[in-house]
């Protein structure tokens, strides 16, 4: 049984789904964000349950006040074995920093032919914010790839101490 809620965020609404499929009952199977791409749109068959996700709720409220550096969640197994691999890479990334396409590669020993596929695998990452591929960023710091929108991407890490700031008006 697909089960999913939505919750208020300073990114906008989330949406949360996940699958019946554990002892304890939810686990997190995707964390969207308004206007992103590929985000999954409820079914009619899917159940709406806000207390399935009580403690993702939890963790993202305590995450957005400054509380909270990683994620405890059950997550739903999905992705190929590529993208497993490197998703679990983006769970080690420290909060707070940074790290290149470049830079993940080589700690994955992935050949730089192949750097393409670890972008799509990293685009393809279904629990945005809970799996911080927002912390990955272009060689010459640039911005880019980010699933939920280049300026959610910016918010995020400013909000980490992994960017400063902007200053507007000066």
């Amino acid at each position: 049984m697909t089960t999913y809620t939505t919750i208020d965020s300073p990114l906008g609404e989330l949406l949360l789904v996940g699958e019946d499929s554990t002892p304890e009952g939810v686990a997190l199977a995707s964390l969207s964000m308004p206007g992103q791409r590929n985000t999954p749109a409820v079914r009619q068959t899917w159940r709406r349950d806000d207390s399935a996700f009580a403690e993702a709720a939890r963790q993202i409220s305590a995450y957005f006040a400054g509380q909270l550096t990683r994620f405890e969640l059950e997550l739903a197994d999905s992705g190929t074995e590529f993208q497993r691999h490197v998703w679990r890479a983006l769970e080690e990334i420290p909060y707070g920093t940074t790290t290149t396409y470049g830079e993940l590669a080589e700690r994955l020993d992935v050949p730089r032919a192949e750097v393409r596929a670890l972008g799509a695998a990293i685009g393809a990452n279904p629990l945005l914010l809970v799996r911080p591929c927002h912390r990955v960023i272009g060689a010459d710091g640039s911005m880019r790839g980010y699933a939920g929108g280049v300026e959610r991407k910016v918010r995020l890490l400013t909000h980490e101490g992994a960017l400063q700031p902007m200053l507007t008006g000066v």
